[in-house]
Formats: C-alpha cells, structure tokens, sequence
C-alpha cells in the first residue's frame, strides 16, 4: 500500500515524465490580491498567465498546492469533521496547460496515471461532461465525452449540469466546461444492488470526486456573455487526502496515514479512543484537520486576529478549542502539542514547519489560552441571560442576546444551544439568523465592488520603469469604470509606469497623468492580477494620447527612506536580539514605518537604543544601493539572502543591498542609506504570541518628531522653573500631589459619613419602605458610595429605596438604589431612572437594583426625583 508521501511523489514524477515543470506550492495566505485571501484552488498562482497578464514561462506545469476552503463559495467549514471528506486545508494535485495541449492529452494522461501507475479499478470510475446550456448557446462537450469513450462505457460518463460542470473564476474572467473524475469506493455487494452513476454528485460519502479536469476556453465579460479564450488552457485539481483514501483501502480520509498519526496522539492526550464515541470522532478529526491549517497559515505569514484573513484562521482555531473544550473535556490548552506530530507527517514536504516550529507553537498556545477564558466569560453571561428567562417564565433567550455572545465574545451558536438544551431552553434561531444575515449586508455593502469590464485600447505588457524613473511617456492600454461605496472611479492600466503599485507592504505611488491641456491627478496605485492599476476620479478628454507618467516625488522618496530603513532595522534587530528574528510583515508609508518581526519577550529600552544606534551607524555609513535584478533565486541565497517563509518567489529574484544588509525585495528604495538623515522608534508592542511590532520614523519623520519632544521638554522645564534635575522635581511632585489626593480622600469619607447619618436620620417610612432623599451639590462618585453604603448595613430583608438629584459642576446627575426585596417586588431602577430623565435633558440606565442618568438641565432636578418618587408610591 502507498503512502501518502509516496502518492505525492508519484503525481509529481508521472507529470514530469510528461515534460511537465514541477513547480513549489505557492503560499496558503495569499498576498497582494485583492480578490483573495487564500489559496483555494491549484490555479490561484497561475492566474496572471490564464488572464494573460504575465507571459508564459513554461507551457506545462504540475504541483501540490496547498489550499484552504471556508469562505465565499467554496465553504467547507461547517461539514469538517462531522463526514469522511471535507477539510478546510488540503492539498491539490493537478497540472495544467497554458496554450499547449488541451481535453484529448488531459483525460489520457489523467486515465493513465489512475489506472495504469496507481491501478485503480477502472470498474469504479466515473466521469462527467458538461450538459450543455441552451440559454448560453453552450451545447454538450461532446469532444471530452468521445476521449472518455476510449476508457469508459457510456454508462459511466454521465452529463453535469452547469453548477457541477461549468468552471468559473469568478463572475467575470476565464471559464469553460469541465469533467469530472468520481470513484465508487463501496463494498462489491452495494455496487451490484444500485449502480454509482445514480450516486455521483449525490454527496454520497463512498461515491466522490477525486479529479475535477477543467478546459478554460471562454472569456466571461460583465454583461454575461461569453467570449473564446486567444490560449486554451488545462487547469486540473485533484484532492490528495481522498486519493489516498482511494489507493489505502479507506472509507474516510481520516482513516488514511495523512490523519491518524494526528488522531491518535489527540486520542492519547485526551483519554479517548477513537471509533467509540461519534461524538468525540467528529471532535477529534475537527482537531486533526484544523491544526493543519493553523499551522500551515502561521507558517505563511498570517497570524491569528481580528480582521479579515486573521479573523478567519482565529475562528478556525477557536472552532478547534471549542470542540476539545466539549466533547473532549480539555480545559487547558493542548492543540499546540500536536505540532510534533504533523510535523513528523508534512515536515519533509513542507520544510517551513520545521524551521518555524517555536513561532507555531507559541502563538496557538496564547489564543487557545484566550479563548478558553473566552469560554468561561461566555458560559457566566449565558448562565445569567438563563436565570433572567427563567424568571420571566419563559424558555426561549432572544436569538440577539445569543448573537452578541457570537459577536462580541466569540461564543459559538452551537455551544450555546447545547448548554441550553441541557438545561431545559432554547434560542430564537430565527432572530439569530437575521442579526447573522445583518451583519452579513454590512459586510458586503462595505466591501461590494461593481467593476465594468475592461476597455482594451491596445495589446501589450505593462511594464514598470520607477526603479530609474520619476516619469515617462505612457499610452493607455486599457480602461475601466468601478464603482466602491457609491464612489465612482476609474483604473487604468499604462504601457509603462513609473507608479509603484502597492506590494510587500509598500504602499502604492500617487501624481498625475498629464496631456497638453489637463492634468489627471491619480490618487492611488494597486497591484491586481499582476497588472498596476492607476486609480483615478475621471477619464482623461482622449484616452488615445500619449502622456506624461509623473509620480509625487517628494512621496516616493519619503517612502524610499523608510523602506530601505527596514532593512536596515531587519539586520540591526537580528544583531542585538539574535539570529531567531525573522521579518514577518511591515507596512511602509511616506509617514511612518512599521515592522513586524518574531521575537519571543518584550525588547528592552537598552535593546532598542541598541538598535537605533546601529541602524544610525549605517546611514552615516552611506552604504550605496546595490541592486541586482533578475538574479537566480539560488545565486541571491548564496550572497546571503534570505527568503522569508510564505513569500512566493520566482526562478528569479531581485536583490536589494546596503552594506552587509542583503535582501530580496521588489521595493523602491533610495541610492544611499545617508538619505534616510535619521531613525527614531516611537512604539514597540506584541500583536501576536511570539510576534512583536516596531514602529519607526525617518528623515524629515524623524526631525519631526525631535523637535515635538524638544518642545514638550522644553515646556515641562518651563512649568517647573527650568529646575536643573527636571525627572527628580516632577517625581517629587507626583508624591506630594498622591499625599494631597490622599487627604481629600479621607476628608471626603468623613463628609460622606457625616451626611450618611443625616439622610438616615431623615429618611421616612412610606408603605414600609424606607425612604432616603439627597438633593444638592456633590460629586456622583461619593453619592454613589454613599447610596452603597447605605444599602450594605440595612438588613437582609429591609425594603430600602434611595434616590438621588445631585449637581456636579456644570453637570448634574439622577441615581436610584433599590434593596433586594424592593426588586423582587418588581421596581425596577432602571426604569424609574430613564423615565425620569427626560426632564434633566439626559438619559441613562442601569441595573434593577442600581441606576444612574446624566443630563444638563439641573432645573430639572427637583422635578425628575418627584417624578421618580411618584412613580414608586412613594411621594
């Protein structure tokens, strides 16, 4: 039986027998495509040759990808774990053709490598062919049906409608028919009872895809309508975990040696055996699947956050901790012990694993950590939105409350469904539905996008010229409307450009387009598809033109110096705290620079002048830029250096030189490091376990900020009579100021007691309620106190009713306290407070037993608190 490492190599040896380049897999975390967060296909690092905006460098290519499907269409998430054959990261086999061979090569080999090298049984396989589409004027692909023919009897080559067997990049773009290959793994006697045909695409767990052949032959535009492609092209996918469920005997891709090594230690670390307790199973192969993929994007560059890409690998990971945490009963953190273990299974394929091992571990360890607080947190607010339902005599929390435990904290929905149905409750998921698809709209109308397609004026390549120029000629290539926000604008793609579009966290360049009798001012440069696209807010009076291409210069340069000091910080920072420190990520500005580097403690005020004085060593040095393009990836690796794990680089790399500072870089950057005058760092900080974070200001930057603290020294030492030793004079001050505080304080405590014993002394009993009124001038937070205070030594069942007008400065202020058994007698403070504040022009709230109000209106004052009174049956 075949490994699955053997499996790997076999694909790769079969397709470069071919006269296929065998090319690395492309990052996870996808990098400067707007379009993308992820790989979740094998065609996403080929997709500027398909849309022909790069030249074709070799015509056949083959390779595993690593891909990550739980998002957009292609969502998988919620089936991961609980069948055989989802996962959100997998591996894609596949090979393509740019422009070389196309269906008849692509079924043959595709045949030929499943039956004839791996011996697959023929008898199991299916095939399907595009139907057609009358409405598109699409008619069957006969062509792939007759090449199945030569393997196939008709009865396994079955016709796909238009969801299953029309491909589409996107809702504009390449697309084309496709064909799919479908295994019938059940036992002999359910295959002579029912035929597989009837169960392909039926999401029959024994009957599944393994190979998806695509033949991009059309051009999708805007309108809908379908164009021929210039160069067809092969694009297939097949999923590696099901193939070596097909080739090891298996029903489930967990079965298979990709999964059970991870499951077993799971099972190990968690006293469970797996194959006893469904439940478990699922969690169990959740954990497995989920861990890969966390790894995998850490290993890429993306972190656990927030937002958008990080957001998704935390709730990935959190997803993971949440079913450990109930079916497994982990309540500390563990996941992160498991990387020994994929490392032993994907190490030797995916060397970054190993190299970034320490970094992996230590940032899953903090976010399970947090988030199991998150679960604690979560469980106390559930237990008490239950005891609140519970005594309104109802069974069912509101789908909002359980949406803001989504939301807010991180609960899951399914969590808080089961803690409620052991408790005798449900949610309203049909509310929680509608504050999910809320959230939803505002996400899409934030991020919605209506492009136009694009206006070609004339064929050719878009070529960058900003490393030596400031500006150019350039002719319009192409054209095109968008519309973002209800904002319209225009992009426009030039022949050649001294723009640098925004790339490796350099942001993009601004300036004009300039003709004979206008000015076009661009307001931004992005990268999309590998083509530079200028952003401007109208189209020039006559595209045709030639124009002057002319960039802010002064930007560009105030960029350039804080580029090139991130080098020079790279190489000082891995001096001073060691040779562990790795790039991993920056963003780069005409203002300010910010560089995001492993490292596994807090850097020291000691550390960081350090470093500032080394990085000033270097640009009084004035080392000139070195730059060499086009330099073979393995000769710049041997100058010294280094590639950043989950970059994607080509057979040829530029590199960018300072001294002894060596680095790959597609960047601009200035021609002598003395240019950049100065660096100073003005914030340091941890944005992630074992990730921490610099901030820094260059050149003019720099002076800037100099001279703000020159000033704000300068004024300190005027406050205190330019004393000589001003740090010993203010800390002097800080003391006397807290003995100061200190006095006040215990003078306001002996204010407060004195006027405790007058309120109770004149508090009245109305309907056996004890009344206490305050009226007048006073700070809240000691009225507050007071009111606590009063509330505390009254007895047990005691019905105590305070209320409070106070005026506080320009302010003024309502506040209710209400005992306990005035509360289950159904008064409710908040109410009584939020009623009466009309009348103070303020609002507020609060709790039942507690509330407050702010307003303006201090007139009003007398008014509010009888209106409260009133409003208790007690005035």
């Amino acid at each position: 039986m075949l490994t699955a490492k053997e499996i790997r190599e076999s694909f790769k040896e079969f397709f470069a027998s071919k006269q296929h380049q065998i090319v690395p897999s492309a990052p996870m975390v996808v990098k400067g495509d707007p379009t993308l967060m992820f790989t979740n296909a094998g065609m996403n690092q080929f997709k500027d040759i398909i849309l022909g905006n790069v030249p074709i460098k070799y015509s056949r290519v083959a390779d595993s990808q690593k891909c990550l499907r739980v998002s957009g269409k292609h969502n998988d998430l919620e089936e991961v774990g609980h069948d055989t054959y989802h996962h959100t990261m997998f591996e894609m086999l596949g090979n393509w053709s740019f422009g070389d061979y196309f269906k008849k090569e692509a079924i043959n080999w595709a045949w030929e490598y499943l039956v004839d090298v791996l011996k697959l049984d023929p008898k199991r396989l299916y095939a399907t062919v595009f139907e057609g589409s009358p409405a598109e004027g699409l008619s069957r692909d006969d062509e792939a049906a007759g090449y199945w023919e030569q393997f196939l009897p008709k009865d396994h080559i079955i016709n796909g409608n238009k969801h299953d067997n029309f491909w589409e990049m996107g809702d504009t773009g390449p697309c084309g028919p496709c064909s799919e290959i479908h295994i019938d793994l059940r036992p002999d006697e359910e295959r002579a009872a029912s035929s597989g045909a009837e169960m392909v695409n039926k999401d029959h767990p024994q009957v599944i895809e393994i190979w998806n052949l695509v033949f991009m032959q059309f051009n999708r535009k805007a309108d809908g309508s379908l164009e021929p492609l210039p160069a067809k092209v092969i694009d297939t996918g097949m999923g590696f975990e099901r193939l070596c469920m097909s080739l090891q005997g298996k029903t489930s891709n967990y079965d298979t040696d990709v999964f059970q090594p991870i499951i077993q230690v799971i099972a190990g670390k968690t006293g469970t055996k797996y194959g006893e307790n469904r439940q478990q199973d699922i969690a169990m192969r959740v954990i497995a699947d989920h861990i890969r993929t966390i790894a995998f994007s850490i290993t890429d560059g993306q972190l656990p956050s927030n937002a958008k890409a990080g957001y998704v690998i935390r709730r990935i990971l959190r997803r993971a901790v949440r079913y450990g945490y109930t079916f497994l009963g982990r309540r500390e953190a563990f996941m992160y012990s498991l990387l020994p273990v994929l490392i032993e299974t994907m190490g030797d394929a995916y060397p970054e694993l190993v190299a970034q091992k320490t970094l992996i571990e230590k940032v899953i360890k903090e976010e399970e950590e947090s988030f199991l607080r998150t679960l604690e947190t979560g469980i106390r607010l559930l237990d008490k939105k239950m005891e609140e339902t519970k005594a309104a005599g109802k069974t069912v929390i509101s789908g909002v409350d359980a949406f803001t435990l989504y939301d807010t904290y991180g609960f899951p929905l399914d969590l808080t469904e089961l803690i409620l149905r052991e408790n005798g409750m449900e949610v309203n998921i049909e509310e929680f539905n509608a504050e999910m698809q809320k959230q939803k709209e505002r996400a899409r109308n934030a991020a919605a996008i209506e492009t136009g397609d694009w206006v070609v004026l004339k064929e050719g390549e878009a070529k960058f010229v900003g490393y030596d120029l400031f500006e150019c000629e350039a002719e319009i290539l192409r054209y095109r409307k968008i519309k973002q926000k209800n904002k319209e604008l225009f992009q426009i793609v030039l022949d050649q450009t001294p723009f640098y579009a925004e790339m490796g966290g350099q942001v993009g360049d601004t300036g004009w387009l300039i003709a004979d009798d206008e000015k076009l001012d661009v307001i931004d440069t992005k990268r999309e598809n590998n083509l530079p696209v200028h952003f401007v807010t109208r189209l020039p009076k006559d595209v045709t033109v030639t124009f002057t291409a002319k960039i802010n210069e002064k930007k560009r340069i105030q960029c350039e110096c804080n580029h090139s000091a991130t080098h020079l910080l790279h190489e000082a920072l891995r001096e001073v705290l060691g040779t562990h420190v790795e790039q991993k990520g920056s963003y780069v500005s005409p203002e300010a620079l910010r560089f995001d580097f492993s490292h596994f403690q807090k850097v020291t005020d000691e550390e960081i002048r350090q470093v500032e004085k080394l990085v000033s060593e270097k640009i009084r040095a004035n080392f000139p830029l070195e730059e060499h393009r086009n330099m073979p990836i393995a000769q710049a690796q041997a100058l010294g250096a280094m590639a950043l794990f989950g970059e994607k680089y080509g057979e040829e790399v530029r590199v960018v030189k300072y001294g002894s500072s060596i680095e790959l870089c597609g960047g601009t950057h200035i021609p002598a490091t003395g240019m950049i005058g100065s660096l100073r760092v003005v914030a340091e900080s941890s944005i992630a376990a074992g990730v921490r974070r610099i901030e820094a200001v260059t050149a003019e930057g720099a002076e800037n900020y100099t001279f703000i603290l020159q000033d704000s020294m300068r004024e300190l030492r005027a406050l205190f009579n330019n004393v000589p030793n001003l740090a010993q004079t203010i800390r002097k001050s800080i003391e006397e100021n807290a003995e100061l505080k200190k006095q006040v304080g215990d003078y306001v405590k002996e204010k407060v007691a004195t006027l405790k014993k007058e309120l109770i002394a004149k508090a009245v009993e109305r309907h056996g309620v004890k009344v206490v009124v305050y009226r007048g001038e006073a700070n809240v937070d000691a009225i507050k106190d007071l009111a606590f205070q009063i509330k505390g030594e009254s007895n047990m069942d005691e019905k105590v009713f305070f209320v409070a007008g106070i005026k506080d400065g320009a302010k003024c202020a309502l506040m209710v306290m209400l005992s306990e058994p005035l509360v289950a007698d159904g008064l409710d403070a908040s109410k009584l407070v939020k009623d009466a504040a009309r009348l103070i022009q303020g609002g507020g709230g609060g709790q039942a037993h507690f509330a407050t109000a702010g307003g303006k209106n201090s007139d009003g004052l007398a008014q509010a608190v009888d209106q409260i009174l009133e409003a208790a049956d007690l005035k």
